[in-house]
């Protein structure tokens, strides 16, 4: 297989990759075959998840506006992913200009690609860190230098915490990040679950066994567990809802089935 020259040499280009994955359900081009393999095996049980990629990246703009409408200019998206078009500094800044933004992202390509996305921008940078080390994440210097915590940033947990098992804490490190924050910011959070899939959650779990069988098992929580990622926060109207169901911009008609599946939402720090 020939490496692409944006591909890092320190990745091994035969191991599929969560975002990469994301990127080709997303259309986008930084993808292998062995990612689109594994892409296509999960749709064979679940042909909707381009459909659900693209109601998770609509909420994500939609949250980002609303921050940006609140007068949040701080933005930190963890689990960030390869870039697309409508990316969070793309929306940010348009809405606020000179908004600062921080992506953070354990993917050697993800990474990459944003370097060169964010070139000549001076108030958006990237880091290579895991969610699940929060304090490194708040420690670096690309935090430090663009994210000023005694001020209200939005923290953007978007398509991320379902890749975490339960072994790793995941609550614990959101409980961390949220009290780095400053009252007033936001936690604008997506997760995937078995709730809302018109399908029988016997097929949908053969979408599920393909990414445990690349070693990044998707967690599906149920609403109520991942209500619990938003403990010390106040929900902003109207709560944990499906994706498409947050502040929509479409009538609810014109969505894909499909995008109903998992829940979406926005809490405020007190």
């Amino acid at each position: 297989m020939e490496r692409p020259a944006w591909a890092p040499r320190s990745i091994d280009i035969s191991v599929p990759s969560v975002s990469r994955i994301y990127d080709y359900y997303l259309g986008g081009s930084h993808n292998f075959e062995v990612d689109r393999e594994a892409a296509r095996k999960a749709m064979e049980f679940l042909p909707g998840l381009p459909k659900i990629m693209q109601a998770n990246r609509a909420f994500m703009r939609r949250a980002v506006r609303f921050a940006a409408a609140e007068g949040i200019t701080q933005f930190l998206d963890i689990g960030s992913g390869i870039p697309t078009f409508g990316n969070v500094h793309e929306v940010a800044q348009e809405a606020s200009p000179g908004a600062h933004v921080v992506y953070v992202d354990h993917d050697p390509v993800a990474v990459a690609h944003s370097q060169v996305v964010l070139a000549g921008n001076p108030t958006a940078d990237v880091v290579a860190a895991d969610l699940r080390k929060p304090q490194e994440i708040l420690a670096s210097a690309q935090v430090r230098q663009l994210i000023d915590l005694n001020r209200p940033v939005a923290l953007l947990l978007v398509a991320i915490l379902h890749f975490v098992e339960d072994a790793d804490d995941p609550y614990g490190a959101v409980a961390q990040l949220r009290e780095a924050l400053a009252p007033g910011s936001l936690l604008i959070l997506t997760h995937a679950s078995y709730e809302g899939i018109p399908l029988p959650p016997e097929r949908a779990e053969g979408a599920v066994d393909v990414y445990k069988d690349i070693r990044n098992p998707l967690i599906m929580r149920s609403r109520e567990e991942i209500a619990r990622f938003f403990e010390g926060y106040d929900m902003v109207e109207p709560g944990l809802v499906p994706m498409p169901d947050w502040r929509p911009d479409t009538a609810r008609e014109d969505e894909d089935p499909y995008s109903f599946s998992g829940f979406a939402g926005v809490g405020r720090t007190a």
